[in-house]
């Protein structure tokens, strides 16, 4: 226990003034802080930041801060603790829990934030799903199921290409079942979005009559979404006007208040 107090002292100093390079000891130690990193983070970190951005450092960064954040605390405590000489004791082990609880707060807080900003933006995803479906559809009339969702990445909106991406590099390993839609079903779970990928995998199977079929159905469906969509759209800009409205009403009925009570008490003052 001792050895390992003073170690965690040692290592902070070391990281605070540079003689450790904090970049080579992740590298060093990847395998096992890639234990703690959520089967999800990747995907949220692009729906966020886009394709563009590097996961694996921003993972690193939340790493390192966790770290730090152990240790700060933790000698922070202990240079409080002013019992007994004894480093093995209840207090220090005390110390250890408290450090950790707040390191591990520091650690799961930006996927916490990544979560909440994803789940904020799926009435986003709702509107926009059903206008990437409709591109989508002229796509398949002339392509294959994989080959068109291949070809729609780069036009889809930005939010979508990460869980499109993933989908095709599981149909493209070998992954003929419904899996890959479900799972792309489930990464963007929006009104129908299961429904609409059901529709999308029996597209890609059968014969070339009952696909002509099939297309009809997923047409006249992602039409009736793109009336919702609509509506959604509709509804919201109506509330948004409604709520300018009663704000503006609310804040010219109190300045007329305000006016005749100012002109009321300068009346009984002459």
């Amino acid at each position: 226990m001792e050895v390992i107090v003073v170690g965690a002292i040692i290592l902070f100093i070391f990281i605070y003034n540079g003689t450790i390079d904090k970049d080579k000891f992740l590298a060093d130690n990847e395998r096992y802080f890639q234990i703690f990193r959520e089967e999800d983070y990747t995907f949220l970190v692009y729906a966020k930041y886009g394709e563009d951005a590097d996961a694996d450092k921003l993972y690193n960064q939340r790493v390192m801060y966790a770290i730090i954040a152990f240790l700060v605390v933790f000698v922070f405590l202990i240079s409080g603790n002013s019992g007994g000489t004894s480093l093995f004791n209840s207090q220090i082990l005390l110390n250890i829990v408290i450090a950790g609880a707040v390191a591990i707060v520091m650690f799961k807080s930006t996927y916490s934030q990544l979560k909440s900003y994803y789940k904020a933006h799926l009435k986003e995803i709702d509107i926009l799903l059903p206008y990437y479906l409709k591109s989508l559809e002229i796509l398949i009339q002339h392509y294959t199921v994989p080959v068109a969702l291949g070809k729609s990445i780069e036009d889809a909106p930005e939010i979508f290409r990460p869980g499109l991406r993933q989908m095709i590099d599981k149909i493209n390993a070998g992954d003929s079942s419904i899996d890959p839609y479900m799972d792309f079903a489930n990464q963007y779970p929006v009104r129908d979005s299961m429904r609409m990928m059901r529709l999308l995998y029996r597209l890609g199977i059968g014969s070339q009559e009952k696909k002509q079929e099939r297309l009809m159905t997923f047409s006249r469906t992602v039409s009736s979404l793109q009336n919702k969509a609509r509506e959604t759209k509709y509804k919201a800009r109506l509330d948004h006007m409604e709520s300018q409205t009663t704000i503006m009403l609310v804040v010219t009925g109190a300045g007329v208040m305000l006016m005749i009570l100012v002109c009321m008490m300068m009346m009984f003052s002459i």
